[in-house]
């Protein structure tokens, strides 16, 4: 047996007994997403019931299931202290409530925070098998986790056969880890979203403006969803984006997305994380293709820049007429997080190309209208007016950079909902920025 074998055998132990050395008091920082490790989750949530400790805090970037039925459970909720930097279906109500602490961070800028401004005592990551030089892959989620590891003086590798081994930047060696877990446990899977008629609309709009040879990036949701499909016609379509989703394998399978023409990381597909079916993770494992980079890379506006002609398509909640997204909140209610959202608009106009921002016209079955006079109070400005370049509802699409507050009113009202259009057009006049 080779050195690393050695110390993977000496450095092997239960959930329960890698948890048992974190100190009380301690700050937690888990893996983000699909890559929460389940077994020390749950390992530490039953210590906290046991009274094994005091107070611990931890923080991730959208927790999911697995964060839900443990740490975030109501009954440790005295104990175990919540820091969240994405508040997602698992988290926002305690943020609502104030039982939790909520960071404001662009995706790209919190590796640099977690080594500079938080006191990480622990990182537990979730990782793939082991290869036979020692080193294992952070997988679905290369994001924040190696600023995790070199920050923390504890770091726990929860080892699960399930979890892809994705080429790229995302390793960890044996030696970087101070106790290892092994725990086969299939990947959390994410729901297809439904489908709706207002889809089909924008990806339709969207695939029309995203020219053959582009480099794209989407986020997450329905829309972006229906762009995929819109997309089967094109060809050497290039992948840079920080979520990796079904609908960009049906790209790459079908040969549209080849990454031919990309001006850098020529033929392979970026992302920084992934969520999705098993199907994509299974496609994700020790494929060639594609490359997991943490998000200080793959979000970093310098290099997103790289993708000459980049078109990214993100979502908002809520769009003022001249042109203010939140994308974050309701009214000061925090829904989700800034995310990369704004990483990528201002990345896609330096490189030349495209950031399109979509939203349904209307919420709550017709009865509210997303384009608005005003932020509602409280309201979060994710993506600045002066960013925003294009938007798309499903009554189409307009430019909103260059143009003036009149001429973006005057745009952003034919895109609302037609029932809303007249009192859209009496504010708009009452603010100035059409004539009365």
């Amino acid at each position: 047996m080779s050195d690393w074998r050695h110390e993977y055998d000496s450095k092997r132990q239960s959930a329960e007994e890698a948890v048992a050395a974190i100190p009380d008091g301690a700050f937690v920082l888990q893996g983000n997403a699909i890559g929460e490790p389940a077994a020390l989750l749950g390992a530490v949530a039953d210590r906290a019931r046991a009274g094994g400790f005091k107070s611990v805090k931890m923080a991730s970037l959208l927790p999911t299931k697995h964060s839900a039925a443990t740490i975030l459970s109501p009954d440790v909720a005295d104990v175990i202290g919540w820091v969240s930097l994405f508040a997602s279906g698992a988290d926002r109500a305690a943020v609502r409530r104030g039982d939790a602490e909520f960071i404001p961070i662009q995706f790209h800028q919190v590796p640099r925070v977690i080594r500079e401004y938080l006191e990480v005592d622990v990182a537990l990551i979730a990782v793939s098998r082991v290869d036979d030089r020692g080193y294992m892959s952070l997988g679905v989620n290369a994001d924040t986790n190696l600023a995790a590891i070199e920050k923390a003086g504890y770091v726990v590798a929860e080892v699960n056969q399930h979890m892809p081994r994705v080429h790229g930047s995302g390793w960890v060696h044996v030696s970087e880890i101070d106790a290892i877990v092994e725990h086969d446990e299939p990947l959390t899977e994410l729901p297809v979203p439904p489908v709706r008629d207002e889809d089909a609309q924008m990806g339709t709009t969207i695939s029309e403006m995203i020219p053959n040879g582009a480099t794209i990036q989407l986020g997450i949701g329905g829309v972006p969803n229906a762009v995929a499909r819109s997309l089967r016609h094109h060809r050497d379509l290039g992948i840079h984006t920080e979520m990796f989703v079904d609908g960009m394998v049906d790209l790459i399978e079908s040969g549209v997305a080849n990454g031919s023409r990309k001006k850098t990381h020529v033929g392979k597909a970026i992302y920084a994380f992934a969520a999705g079916s098993k199907r994509m993770y299974d496609f994700l494992d020790d494929n060639p293709g594609v490359e997991v980079h943490p998000v200080d890379y793959t979000n970093y506006p310098a290099n997103i820049a790289k993708n000459e002609g980049l078109i990214s398509v993100n979502a908002t909640i809520q769009i003022d007429l001249t042109g203010q997204c939140c994308s974050e909140s309701i009214g000061a209610e925090q829904f989700s997080g800034t995310g990369g959202q704004l990483d990528f608009v201002r990345g896609a106009f330096d490189a030349g190309g495209t950031s399109i921002i979509a939203f349904y016209s209307t919420a709550k079955s017709g009865a509210v209208s997303r384009v608005v006079p005003t932020l509602s109070p409280g309201a979060v400005v994710t993506t600045p007016r002066t960013d925003v370049h294009y938007v798309v509802s499903e009554y189409g699409a307009a430019r909103l950079k260059g143009r003036s507050t009149r001429e973006r009113a005057q745009a952003l009202i034919l895109l609302a909902h037609p029932k809303f259009r007249e009192e859209l057009s009496r504010s708009a006049a009452e603010f100035g920025y059409l004539a009365g």
